[in-house]
């Protein structure tokens, strides 16, 4: 019978206690209909309910903290698997004992000579009272999807008694418990291994922990109160009531295209490292004077959309509240790294604030690293993000070493695949109406709010001025510095201006001058989407790490082309001229050209608005999952949207898949890190390797040696070598939203 070869396979589960009570009530209702011995059946019945009544009393009463058996622990329930395998024992003997009857009685089989039944069990309930152990094996699919699992239970053998709390999840020294422990807590192997499900565990939303839609400011107001009266908040808490009727017809418009209703509210910690007075970086004290804004402009953007889709947030910026928050954890300080009923879902935090978390939460950083999202401008690329290569390599950093998924980064644009991009929301401070009645003029105002940015730019300005253009600025001026600004007598100079009146201002102009930095700064999307048109510096040399001092430290190898790589990108002309503003020639042939423009009108790509951004956002929250079981089993992007393409030599794999109008996929590295499938892509492998480097899997056009990644943290879309052919897995993505894939913003 089914119920029986199942149920003796798992020997787990109410369900089958309660399929064998049902199948044998079941059975012996037919077996009152073809039998006279009524009576003998109705016992039966009433000793299969008692017996029924006095398990479940038992497991109510027994089930919870049971140290018992080769695999005891809280979360094993070792001797309830047993308990469960002597009731099913006996209940499955009497199912046959009545099945065999019932078909005796309907002449559907000839009684046996000897009167036996014969059972066939793999392992029987006397086996398991005796301790004997099941069968943990790994198959060699498996070994691939899970390529540290191997290595964990080979440190487990060796460290599993180093704290107490090992053995209180079911380690015993065994194999299996090794096993059960790394999949059921740590979940660095696959459940497969030891009892044959591999299924990802469903959690049914109930409607008290869906996440529902929230438009109440004032409340987000509250979460953003500075407890040390530093106005750490200021700035944000401007901007976010500034945009907030956007925020709301923005989420109510995505709710209308998609359902927003069945998603689970998600507990979120968002700490703010670089406001905290630990940090040194005064970004409270200097957001006013000129001080950099882009990153509060992410921060600002990020915590309105996790509040508007409904989850729960706790907001820090201060080392004393993230100090009392991790003194809160449970077991934070031990090695086990169990992630059941943590107080937190998702931790949103910076670089500065990352080391501060790990420093207050010492020893259990690894129950939280997975849930770990570092807003991170720039971006961390592979080879730095792994502590030990970066430093093999001399590459380590202050910024760089996390040895987080690359996919944990989350940047201002979407410069490099292997992070997530966030992005942030261009504001529009303008309505139509009030945009319309501004006249446009020949005016340009340059991107450069302070004055060292303008050195070495007097022959580029001069160029421009002599171009019947009034050029314009908003550079910082302190009142109490007696140096005179350093910018051209002729620049019309507004000083630090409101978002308003800077709207106002590009609304007036024809052309945003950018000056070749700031890098990718918000900015230019600002002056796009007034219908200014920008002029992005293009550069005759990269600017990176080896070039800039501006670079020197972060953990990118980033060859920036231009100042603003997304708007020469994705945007492009009429709306970006990406020129040499070093050529006189160039530049007077470009500024004439905008001139002559008949129209300017504004455009932004779908991505940089509220609704995009909260799109992106709630698709990340939902479908991104960086531990290790749940992200084995619920990939994503799914494999529809993605193809494995072999490069061609030298080229990275971001160049490979943007070649062919697609975007490098990392997530899917894992699957592709094969040497039958660089076989299969048509390579001749003169032999198999197995390297670690960033730019694996890979042909070597040299030897013909097929090379397959060994450490899964360096996988990477960035790496590229003149003598490889990466194999690259690319995802398609929809315009105006190139971090989501066709159908993955559901």
């Amino acid at each position: 019978m089914a119920c029986r070869l199942v149920c003796l396979k798992v020997y787990k589960g109410q369900w089958c206690i309660l399929l064998a009570v049902s199948t044998l009530l079941w059975m012996l209702t037919l077996f009152n209909i073809n039998s006279s011995n009524v009576v003998g059946s109705d016992r039966i019945k009433d000793e299969v309910i008692q017996l029924s009544e006095r398990y479940i009393r038992t497991l109510a009463r027994d089930s919870e903290g049971v140290v018992d058996g080769p695999y005891a622990g809280r979360f094993t329930a070792y001797d309830l698997k047993k308990t469960m395998a002597v009731l099913l024992e006996n209940m499955i003997e009497r199912l046959d004992r009545i099945e065999h009857r019932l078909n005796i009685s309907s002449n559907l089989t000839k009684p046996s000579l000897s009167g036996d039944i014969s059972m066939t069990h793999s392992l029987y309930a006397k086996d398991l009272i005796n301790g004997e152990h099941e069968l943990c094996a790994l198959t060699d699919k498996e070994r691939q999807l899970y390529p540290k699992c191997e290595q964990k239970i080979e440190w487990m053998k060796n460290m599993w008694q180093s704290d107490p709390c090992y053995a209180s999840f079911g380690v015993d020294g065994s194999t299996c418990s090794f096993i059960m422990f790394l999949s059921e807590v740590e979940g660095w192997c696959p459940r497969s291994a030891w009892h044959g499900s591999n299924k990802a565990p469903v959690e049914k939303n109930s409607s008290d922990n869906l996440a529902k839609i929230n438009h109440d400011l004032e409340g987000l107001m509250k979460l953003l109160v500075d407890p040390n009266e530093r106005q750490g908040y200021a700035w944000m808490r401007m901007r976010i009531k500034r945009i907030w009727p956007r925020w709301e017809t923005a989420v109510k418009s995505l709710a209308a295209k998609q359902d927003l209703t069945k998603r689970k509210q998600k507990k979120i910690l968002v700490h703010l490292g670089l406001l905290s007075k630990q940090s040194g970086w005064k970004f409270a004290e200097m957001q006013f004077k000129g001080g950099p804004l882009g990153e509060l402009v992410q921060w600002s953007d990020l915590i309105t959309a996790l509040y508007v889709l409904g989850h729960e947030l706790t907001i820090t910026s201060e080392v004393e509240q993230l100090a009392n928050i991790v003194s809160q954890l449970p077991a934070a300080n031990s090695p086990c790294q169990s992630r059941k009923e943590l107080p937190v879902d998702i931790i949103y935090i910076d670089i500065v604030g990352l080391k501060q978390f790990k420093k207050y939460v010492k020893n259990g950083y690894g129950k939280f690293s997975c849930l770990v999202r570092v807003v991170d401008s720039f971006g961390t690329e592979p080879g730095f993000n792994l502590r030990t290569f970066a430093k093999q390599r001399k590459k380590l950093s202050s910024w760089g070493g996390q040895d987080l998924n690359p996919q944990q980064f989350f940047t201002m644009f979407p410069h490099s695949p292997d992070n997530s991009f966030m992005g942030f929301v261009v504001e529009r401070h303008l309505n139509e109406s009030n945009a319309r009645a501004i006249q446009r003029s020949n005016m340009a105002l340059v991107y450069g709010k302070n004055d060292y940015m303008w050195a070495g730019k007097e022959e580029y300005l001069n160029t421009v001025n002599k171009s019947e253009i009034v050029i314009h600025g908003t550079v910082y001026s302190d009142s109490d510095s007696k140096s005179p600004l350093k910018i051209p007598s002729y620049v019309i100079n507004h000083g630090i201006l409101n978002g308003e009146d800077l709207h106002k201002l590009l609304r007036q102009s024809k052309i945003f001058l950018g000056l070749g930095f700031p890098y990718e700064g918000p900015a230019p999307l600002e002056a796009i989407a007034n219908g200014a048109v920008f002029i992005n510096p293009k550069f005759l040399l990269p600017h990176s790490r080896n070039t800039q001092p501006f670079f020197k430290g972060k953990p990118t190898e980033r060859e920036l082309m231009s100042q603003h790589p997304y708007a020469e990108q994705f945007i492009g002309e009429p709306h970006v001229y990406t020129i040499n503003i070093e050529d006189p020639d160039e530049v007077r042939t470009t500024v004439q050209k905008i001139l002559d423009m008949e129209q300017f009108n504004g455009f932004l790509p779908y991505e940089f608005t509220e609704e995009g951004f909260i799109q992106r956002m709630n698709a990340y929250i939902e479908h991104q999952n960086f531990c290790q079981f749940q992200r084995q089993l619920n990939k994503w992007p799914p494999e529809s949207a993605v193809k494995v393409l072999f490069g061609d030599g030298g080229k990275s794999c971001k160049d490979v898949c943007w070649e062919k109008n697609l975007i490098c996929e990392p997530s899917h590295f894992l699957a592709a890190n094969s040497h039958s499938i660089l076989m299969s892509r048509g390579a001749a492998c003169a032999a198999n390797k197995t390297l670690t480097d960033i730019y694996y899997p890979a042909l070597d056009t040299k030897t013909n040696d097929c090379i397959i990644q060994q450490e899964e943290l360096l996988f990477s879309c960035v790496g590229k070598q003149d003598n490889l052919r990466r194999l690259c897995p690319c995802r398609n993505y929809f315009k105006g939203q190139s971090a989501l894939c066709v159908g993955c913003e559901l």
